[in-house]
This record gives structure tokens, C-alpha cells and sequence, in this order.
């Protein structure tokens, strides 16, 4: 059996740079620290940091004293003004790309352009993106019930899939008289698809490690389902022999989120199976 690592799988830039950034401060601050939601999305990795005694936390309510990370997918301006005020340390581990998309939706809205935000509702990146009247789709066929605004300006969640992208700005086109366009998908998502859909056509089974609420994870799954038969796991102990039963390539791939370790632990697993 033929077992084959696609290009680019694991960490990417920002959330490298946000372990480094909480790692140094674990060791050289006092605590207590805390991250409004995890800092990444993959829980492995947040459980590993909660022992280090980062603590996760749903809202600030009754903290008082102590350092706030924020977390790579950023947080709404609201949230951090409320840390402010309460005194707390602020330390920004949020992704440079995430901060970029963050400035164009501010700047679109300051020049006063109808903010349209590509992304997943809800999640948290695209919430500290959004304000009160921004406007959030997932998919082209959304377009159609929003209203005709003179002046549309549109970015992206960093993880999106730039075909998704293109197809509803090309619906935007029909409801303004002026789009501007944003381009705030990161390169490294988007290479880390391409080689998922590359691998995928090739193999005859791929398996996608990552956090099932890692975003961008979710989207290679999509992808690579498309071809051939895939799996999301976060571990190699959700591998079912009877995957791999009769195959003669295995492709891997994994989220921005997810640690060289786990990918290696998967590979290892595939390996030793003996059809």
C-alpha cells in the first residue's frame, strides 16, 4: 500500500505563530491566562495548552485579573474593549491574515460600503469581522434574497474556498452599482486545498485529520469526498481496517490546526496495516 502526505498538511502560519506567541508567555508571565474560546481549533492541542494553565473561557464575566489571549480567529472589537475596561492584559495571537480581513471589512464599512462577509455564520472569525449590519453568506444562492445597495464591498473568511468566493461575487454583481472586492482568502489554505483535490483525484481513499470544528478541515473533507472515499478523524484510533481493506494508495491530509505529531501517528497506522 502506497501512503502518500499531501504538500503542505498541518500548521499553518497563523497558528504556528499563535502557539509560539502562548507558549513563550505560559513560561515567562504569571497567570492566570485565558483565551475567550480555544485558541485554535483542535483539541489535542487545547487540551495540551489547558495543562500549561491557559484557561478557556465562554465570556468574562467575573474575571477581574489576568492576562486575555486573543485567539488566532480574532475577536469582535466588543470583546476586547469589555477586557480593557476590566483591566486585563490583552495579548493579540490572532492570525496576520485574519487581522488583514479584519481591517478591510472595518475600512469597507468606514467608507461606506454595504459589508458582505463570505463565511461560515457563526463561526468565530467571521464574528469578529462582522458588525450589526453586515451581511454574511455561505453560498451563491444566497444572494438572491438580499436587497440592491448602491455601494458592496466583499471579503472572505480566510479559510473559504476561493470557488465559493468567486461565485458569489459574481451574484453580488447584479445587486450594486459599485462591488469592491477584497482579497483576503489565505495563499496557504488555498495551496492546502489544491493539493487535497490533486491527492484526492489520485487516491482510492484519503483521510483528513483535524478538529471536527476546524472550519478549514471541514471544507477539505468536502472537497476531497467529491473523488474518491474519505474520512475526518482527529486521531488514528477512529481508523476503521476496514477503510483500508484492498487499497492501493492512501492519501492524508489535514487542517491548518492540526500538529506534525497527529499526522505522523496517522501515517504510522496506515503503514502497518497489512492487506
Amino acid at each position: 500500500m502506497k501512503v502518500i502526505v499531501a504538500q503542505g498538511s498541518g500548521f499553518c502560519f497563523g497558528v504556528r505563530r499563535a502557539l509560539e506567541i502562548v507558549e513563550k508567555v505560559l513560561v515567562e508571565e504569571r497567570g492566570p491566562f485565558y483565551t475567550l474560546g480555544p485558541l485554535i481549533h483542535n483539541l489535542q492541542v487545547v487540551e495540551r495548552l489547558s495543562q500549561k494553565e491557559l484557561k478557556i473561557i465562554d465570556n468574562l464575566k467575573g474575571i477581574k485579573e489576568g492576562t486575555l489571549i486573543i485567539r488566532s480567529h480574532g475577536l469582535p472589537r466588543a470583546a476586547i474593549e469589555l477586557a480593557r475596561k476590566k483591566g486585563l492584559r490583552i495579548i493579540d495571537a490572532t492570525c496576520p491574515y485574519v487581522k488583514r480581513a479584519q481591517e478591510s471589512a472595518r475600512e469597507l464599512e468606514a467608507g461606506g460600503y454595504q459589508l458582505v462577509i463570505v463565511g461560515d455564520r457563526g463561526h468565530p472569525e467571521v464574528k469578529s469581522m462582522a458588525s450589526e449590519k453586515s451581511i454574511i453568506l455561505q453560498g451563491p444562492s444566497q444572494v438572491e434574497k438580499i436587497e440592491f445597495y448602491p455601494k458592496m464591498g466583499v471579503v472572505a473568511q480566510t479559510t473559504q474556498s476561493l470557488e465559493n468566493f468567486k461565485g458569489i461575487v459574481k451574484n453580488l454583481r447584479k445587486k450594486t452599482e459599485e462591488l469592491k472586492v477584497c482579497a483576503t482568502i489565505c495563499s496557504a489554505v488555498s495551496r492546502q486545498q489544491r493539493a487535497t483535490r490533486k491527492l484526492a483525484k489520485e487516491a482510492n481513499l484519503v483521510l483528513i485529520i483535524g478538529g471536527k470544528n476546524s472550519a478549514n478541515t471541514k471544507r477539505l473533507f468536502q472537497i476531497s469526498k467529491g473523488f474518491t472515499e474519505t474520512h475526518h478523524i482527529e486521531r488514528a484510533s477512529e481508523i476503521d481496517p476496514s477503510w483500508l481493506r484492498n487499497k492501493k494508495m492512501v492519501g492524508i491530509s489535514a487542517g491548518a490546526s492540526t500538529p506534525k505529531w497527529l499526522i505522523d501517528e496517522v501515517a504510522r497506522e496506515v503503514r502497518g496495516y497489512d492487506n
